[in-house]
């Protein structure tokens, strides 16, 4: 694996710099050994969740939370969703022990205040609020709102659930970085489409199972769309990072600057506003958004929030179980590569797989017959992996209940109408700004 290069962190970057930083901090290789979860919920109130919950209410329940003494990191996205962030854990299990004590501490703190977590990809009832007023979150709404209404509805009114692994080997094979990396894309439509849990917004149905999927087609693919799979998975992504347009350049007072149709390759080689530092490398990594991010390890951002307390479980536990297991790992790939073959690997705008994948879910009859496959797999290999009885029962009853019948969590989503006639301002609308 390439090694960092000493750079001064005060001292403008050049393109070169800027893309041995990129090779060196990508995939960070060896044995697969840790897993991570982060945990995107939905805030509503306890009582009656199609009721709009003030600012005010959120952010004294918030100041509330901080105190509690949590293994994960607590943060909180524009519109009032909070996430939870697994430390590395050894094994699934562990990451499954340590994120469930969080979240036993999170909800009675929350239900003391009249709130709860709710477990959707997409808010059915309420309109995008913004809760959150800081430069990074101004920059990045004026940034997205050049494009079109669907980053607001993003940034405000979506949740997701993110299983984190190891790169894995330098060596070819399985468990290799660049193998994991082409499953990683390979397997993300089956992932969208198995667990797709956003049917509605304002409460009416948009046309997608996924509709949180369906947004993220309608944001700048530069920085949404997976980076080339026909490239060496480092190259390919220091060409994407340096290619992509920067969002926002930090200031230390007033608005961040936010220019437009400048890439970061641009930004260097012009030195304008100011010449570009690693500072500012580093926070524009944190602005690309593809489905399956190299943080060092391997990110996947595909999965829809799911139903129920402990619905996080089966997307963690079937994605460790068929990346980190060596024989379901091979199986897996042989199993999805047909996919690439007829659809592209990438969720660019377009792309016939991905949106059949958000769109009809596990109805989609060459998701489905692929998704059987996987869950198989998932399911002899969990005892492998060390998962309990209790975690292969959950995968178990998922896929009887849903996999096995062609079904997603969306199909089963059933909410009243919605209780506000508010005029909203122009938000994004699937079933206008999409064609299903």
């Amino acid at each position: 694996m390439p090694s960092d290069r000493l750079i001064d962190a005060e001292q403008p970057l050049g393109e070169d710099d800027a893309e041995a930083l990129l090779r060196g901090i990508c995939f960070k290789t060896g044995p697969p050994r840790t897993v991570g979860v982060e945990l995107e919920w939905l805030v509503h109130d306890l009582h009656d969740p199609r009721d709009p919950v003030p600012v005010h209410r959120l952010e004294a329940a918030f100041d509330g939370l901080r105190t509690l003494p949590l293994t994960s990191a607590l943060t909180f996205e524009p519109g009032g969703q909070l996430e939870l962030s697994s430390q590395p854990a050894a094994s699934l299990m562990e990451c499954v022990a340590s994120t469930a004590a969080d979240l036993d501490l999170v909800r009675p703190a929350l239900r003391t205040a009249g709130l709860a977590l709710t477990g959707y990809g997409q808010d059915p009832w309420h309109l995008p609020q913004r809760m959150l007023h800081a430069p990074r979150y101004d920059a990045m709404e004026a940034y997205l709102d050049r494009i079109g209404a669907a980053g607001r509805a993003m940034m405000r009114t979506t949740a997701s659930v993110q299983v984190c692994l190891d790169a894995g080997h330098e060596e070819p094979g399985p468990l290799g970085y660049a193998r994991r990396w082409q499953l990683a894309h390979l397997l993300g439509a089956v992932l969208v489409a198995a667990f797709a849990n956003s049917p509605m917004r304002e409460g009416r149905r948009t046309g997608w199972r996924s509709t949180r999927q369906a947004m993220w087609t309608q944001l700048d693919p530069a920085r949404t769309a997976a980076p080339s799979l026909r490239l060496e998975p480092r190259a390919a992504w220091a060409a994407h990072a340096l290619d992509a347009p920067v969002m926002c350049v930090q200031t230390p007072e007033g608005p961040w600057h936010v220019p437009d149709g400048v890439s970061f390759r641009d930004w260097i080689r012009s030195g304008l506003p100011r010449p570009p530092l690693r500072a500012d490398l580093d926070y524009h990594v944190t602005t690309l958004f593809p489905p399956a991010r190299p943080r060092g390890h391997l990110e996947l951002r595909m999965i829809d929030a799911q139903p129920g307390e402990d619905g996080w479980l089966v997307p963690l536990a079937v994605t460790t179980a068929l990346f980190d297991d060596p024989e379901a790992a091979e199986s897996v790939y042989r199993a999805v590569k047909p996919l690439a073959d007829t659809a592209g690997a990438g969720p660019a705008p377009g792309n016939p797989l991905w949106i059949r994948a958000a769109r009809d879910g596990l109805a989609d009859p060459e998701l489905h017959a692929t998704a059987v496959t996987c869950f198989a797999l998932a399911q002899e290999a969990l005892p492998r992996i060390g998962a309990s009885t209790a975690i292969q029962e959950a995968v178990a009853a998922f896929t009887e209940r849903f996999v096995l019948r062609g079904r997603c969590p969306a199909d089963e989503l059933r909410v009243p109408e919605r209780v506000t006639d508010r005029v909203p301002e122009r938000v994004f609308e699937p079933e206008k700004d999409l064609r299903p």
